[in-house]
């Protein structure tokens, strides 16, 4: 599986493109706005055809894209039902969003649960309900590639906003305690913005979210 970061987007939110050419599959996690420019290249480069598009939450930057990837690849769109009322009615980001953007509303295809077994690549995949930042954030887990993608529950010595309408920093704290600060310790966390970082790393010298 090749992980292809792609930084995109007016705060440039990183979508992630997966990509295993021995099977032509690819698999999109998060789209903010123009990251269809960034993707297509790299699936006809690698020969993979996108088929699923996942979205770790509902919030603007990480689907200000989705409709245009959609359109262009015909892929199919997972995200969790807590989320249901951001990806259908947008405009309700309206107020923090920039002056004059634009979003269109995403149909999902598959609405997730925690627990929840997909499949990638003829490996699955689970899905971990991470709510805090956001009531519909959840987290996509490679156990096999000790790999998972977080989208905005934790960074890099850091966590999510929770100052937002539907934060809640006790219910952060204990997404992160229970369904990340559980994987081993060598898993790879993917966050929605900066560096990826490990478990380890986190449980150790995250100053907001001790285990």
């Amino acid at each position: 599986m090749n992980v292809h970061v792609l930084p995109s987007g007016p705060i440039q939110t990183n979508a992630y493109l997966l990509c295993d050419p021995s099977r032509g599959e690819a698999v999109l996690i998060d789209a903010p706005l123009g990251v269809w420019a960034l993707v297509e290249p790299i699936l006809k480069a690698e020969r993979c055809r996108l088929g699923v598009l996942w979205l770790t939450h509902g919030h603007w930057d990480h689907t200000q894209g989705a409709a245009e990837v959609v359109r262009k690849s015909g892929a199919r769109v997972s995200g969790h039902g807590a989320d249901k009322r951001l990806y259908e009615e947008p405009e309700l980001m309206k107020p923090l969003m920039f002056p004059g953007a634009v979003i269109e509303p995403v149909r999902v295809d598959r609405w997730l649960e925690d627990g929840d077994s997909i499949e990638a690549f003829g490996k699955p995949v689970t899905v971990r309900h991470v709510p805090g930042h956001c009531p519909g954030s959840v987290m996509f887990h490679f156990a096999g590639e000790r790999a998972a993608f977080a989208g905005d529950a934790l960074f890099q010595g850091s966590v999510g906003r929770t100052d937002i309408p539907g934060g809640d920093f006790e219910q952060l704290e204990a997404s992160i305690r229970t369904r990340i600060y559980t994987l081993p310790d060598e898993t790879v966390v993917y966050p929605g913005h900066g560096r990826p970082t490990t478990v380890g790393d986190e449980k150790a010298e995250n100053p907001y979210v001790r285990p």
